[in-house]
């Protein structure tokens, strides 16, 4: 699995004329599925997102975790973060998964979120095609690949 997470003060996606996820203050993150991820990798990741420092304390030093606050949590799926542009200029999407896996996945790390957090997880819709509006805070953002485990 790989995602990108960005610390933002506001973020929503929309379907159409209809938002379909809304958070203040949190993490938004891109999620995208790769055809050999399994549940361990959706338990290291929520684990790990919910577990990092990126907000600011009283110091303002990035030294508190979405656990740590109010944070609010808003995923949205992302099969393009395994695009290849290795050859030619046209990506190639022939690591991410079939949707039929991908969803499933997406759907049990949804679930894994919330267990790690407590809170309510806000959600895109998986295939649609959606319109996300952000403001990134900082800007903090990450890059996470539960292959590369850097």
């Amino acid at each position: 699995m790989r995602c990108i997470i960005q610390r933002v003060s506001e973020a929503s996606v929309q379907v159409g004329a209809t938002i379909k996820g809304k958070i203040g203050k949190g993490l938004f993150i891109l999620l995208g599925v790769e055809e050999n991820d399994n549940d361990e990798d959706v338990i290291w990741l929520s684990r790990k997102i919910v577990n990092l420092r990126i907000f600011n304390d009283q110091q303002d030093l990035m030294n508190l975790s979405l656990s740590d606050t109010c944070g609010e949590l808003l995923v949205v799926s992302q099969f393009t973060l395994f695009a290849s542009t290795k050859k030619g200029n046209r990506p190639s999407f022939i690591l991410a998964a079939k949707p039929d896996k991908a969803a499933a996945l997406y759907e049990l790390f949804l679930k894994q979120l919330e267990l790690e957090s407590g809170r309510s997880v806000q959600k895109g819709v998986f295939g649609a095609h959606m319109k996300v509006s952000i403001i990134n805070d900082g800007p903090v953002t990450l890059f996470i690949d539960t292959k590369n485990k850097e």
